[in-house]
């Protein structure tokens, strides 16, 4: 069933956040061209809204007690001067269109409402007869605002004038592969150099573009933007950094979610799509952010992988075919190359400083499901099993156990945690995957895991002595009760820490990526076994918008797979349930052979009755055609669901034209 676009607006899933104290959030909505012909036709501009929609959305804030704001009221709460008033909302215009002014700007005088209009200097430094570069198209001039117009609002007071760049809103190639993304969040790729732009050159051209807008606002209306409006809402940490040095403290993407005092360097705003009716804006305003479920399926870049080139584009040709017809929301997708199956990255598929990289494809890959599948695309990456230069790390650097130890961790060499050149290595190598591709969230790998007979290596030991108060001995630890249970609870701890950290390297590019944590179901089935992963499921809610547990019945050789599947879902509480994504396995690992679709559609349905909200699958053999499409799509897709799929970034869609799959 296709999804009217007028609701799929209002149906995108906010992201999870921290409930803030009254009167500090406020609504932020985001127009863009308002057009009469899409009244009867939103496929003219899947964008755009009526001028009688409009009137709708702002007589209804009226009559619902909605209070528009303007930019300096949220500045002035933020630093404490006034409150921002209940139901406060601000209305935002991208873009710069003269329908702003013949539409918009006569409504806002007869509402006495503010508005903030975000402009591209570029588009309006070109002659009043000339033509307009946009995206792939060349549109007349008089499509946009003139200057004359621009200058008559500033004096209003009522219009707020942001920068949307001077000439970011374009894509720049993201890749060897030619992919547009956009320019403001893309280390650009040069074939002629076959190297990317480094941190510092990304800086500069964003520093100069952004100077000059503000330097081109200031020249039109006498004021230098206080506000910085990111394309496509994509941006990094440096954009955020330089838009501050140059006066913009507050910063709107096109996340959706609520607006709030303390978070103005990244303000979500509800994007108005395809002529957005009066019963989809108020659902937008009362709907609860986490009832959008989650369908996944998990992908190995290693399947898709092959020295011949030609036969790699058709096998990501069958992939996007096959992600699009399922009628998902999210894919985690592979970012390490794993070709013998043993769970350690002897590889990359993206450009890092410490190992090998089998091929630049990561981000070409993401990058196509985003914008031909519109799926949110999640990096699963090791957090500690990497082979540095493609080979076995030195003892010093790794996780060490016990002499004669045959725990299940001892399947990941993995560095350790707490060796500090381990930990800076496993950093470099987020930063790199973060400079290099464009994707929404990351996976932590299962292999974030020490065992009650690790790690023994002498800087784990001196950690446990000097900063835990433990003995020096992992004997000594386990022999009483209590101390091993408060050890593991502190290795669980270490590791959660170590992931945060990791967040925080990703997200000085990608700033709005969510993070999901693969989870042992043991640990779900048996609380006491944190001892042998340190792992908790209850901890990692709290530390990840995502658990992501194992749901293999088969991997637990469980003799009824769906009874142990009701108890999995039974013994995870609602409040963690709400944030559980249950992982199937497609494929039997003990036989080496596929578990049948049939089966595996049965599952998700035991899954769904016993209350599960999230699921999905691992792995996906798309070149094997595994699991059967026709048998799977009912019980999994999102087809049928009265709501967009949850952070579909199909920019393409979006943006028709403008960024190039």
């Amino acid at each position: 069933m296709r999804i009217p676009l007028a609701l799929l607006a209002v149906w995108m899933a906010a992201v999870p956040a921290q409930a803030a104290p009254a009167n500090q959030t406020f609504d932020v909505f985001c127009y863009h061209d308002v057009r009469d012909d899409v009244e009867d036709d939103i496929d003219i501009d899947p964008i755009a809204t009526s001028t009688q929609r409009l009137t709708q959305h702002f007589a209804w804030l009226r009559e619902h007690g909605y209070r528009p704001v303007g930019v300096g009221d949220v500045l002035a709460a933020r630093a404490g001067t006034r409150e921002l008033p209940p139901k406060a909302v601000l209305l935002t215009f991208d873009d710069g269109y003269a329908s702003f002014f013949t539409r918009v700007y006569p409504l806002l005088k007869a509402f006495n409402y503010p508005a903030v209009l975000a402009l591209v200097g570029s588009w309006l430094d070109v002659p009043a007869d000339g033509m307009v570069e946009y995206g792939e198209e060349r549109v007349p001039r008089s499509r946009f605002l003139s200057l004359a117009q621009i200058r008559e609002m500033s004096a209003s007071g009522l219009v707020e004038f942001a920068s949307h760049s001077y000439a970011l809103h374009r894509g720049v190639q993201g890749n060897p592969q030619g992919n547009q993304e956009p320019a403001a969040a893309t280390r650009v790729y040069a074939p002629g150099r076959g190297a990317y732009e480094d941190a510092e050159a990304h800086r500069a051209r964003l520093r100069a573009d952004l100077a000059r807008n503000s330097g081109f606002i200031e020249a039109a209306t006498g004021k230098r933007p206080r506000v910085m409006v990111w394309p496509y809402g994509a941006y990094s940490r440096i954009g955020v950094q330089v838009a501050a040095d140059l006066g913009m403290s507050l910063n709107f993407s096109l996340r959706d979610g609520v607006a709030t005092l303390s978070a103005l360097d990244s303000v979500p705003r509800h994007l108005m799509e395809g002529n957005t009716s009066l019963p989809a804006l108020v659902w937008t305003l009362q709907r609860r952010p986490d009832r959008t479920p989650i369908r996944v399926a998990h992908v190995d870049l290693d399947y898709l992988y092959d020295e011949d080139a030609a036969q790699m584009g058709r096998n990501l040709d069958v992939l996007l075919e096959r992600i699009k017809s399922l009628q998902i929301n999210t894919v985690y997708l592979q970012a390490f190359a794993d070709p013998d199956g043993d769970g350690t990255a002897s590889a990359m598929y993206f450009p890092n400083r410490h190992l090998p990289v089998r091929a630049d494809l990561f981000n070409r890959v993401a990058w196509q499901l985003k914008t031909r599948a519109g799926v949110r695309v999640y990096a699963w990456m090791p957090v500690l099993a990497y082979d540095p230069g493609g080979r076995p790390a030195p003892a010093s650097l790794r996780v060490q156990s016990e002499p004669g130890d045959e725990s299940a961790a001892n399947a990941y060499r993995r560095l350790s945690p707490f060796n500090l050149r381990s930990r800076a290595i496993v950093r470099e190598i987020y930063e790199d995957l973060a400079a290099h591709a464009n994707f929404d969230g990351v996976l932590y790998h299962d292999d974030a895991l020490l065992s009650d007979h690790e790690d023994v290596s002498p800087d784990a030991l001196q950690v446990y002595r000097d900063e835990w108060k433990l003995p020096g001995s992992t004997a000594a630890i386990r022999a009483d009760p209590d101390m091993a249970q408060r050890w593991a609870r502190l290795k669980t701890g270490y590791l959660i820490d170590f992931t945060r950290e990791l967040t925080n390297a990703v997200r000085a590019m990608r700033p709005d990526i969510r993070t999901a944590r693969n989870l042992y179901a043991s640990v779900v089935m048996d609380p006491e076994s944190e001892a042998w992963f340190a792992q908790n499921a209850g901890e990692f809610a709290t530390a990840y918008d995502y658990v992501a547990v194992m749901a293999m019945p088969y991997m637990e050789a469980a003799p009824d797979a769906e009874v142990w599947l009701r108890s999995l879902v039974a013994r995870i509480g609602p409040s963690i349930r709400a944030k559980t994504v249950f992982e199937l396995q497609s494929r039997d690992w003990r036989t080496g052979t596929p578990v049948a679709t049939a089966a595996l559609a049965d599952h998700m349905r035991v899954l769904s009755d016993a209350g599960a909200r999230h699921f999905g699958y691992y792995p996906d053999d798309f070149v094997g055609g595994h699991p059967d499409l026709n048998l799977i799509f009912p019980a999994m897709s999102l087809s049928d669901y009265p709501h967009r799929p949850e952070g579909t970034g199909d920019l393409s869609r979006l943006y028709s034209g403008v960024l190039t799959p």
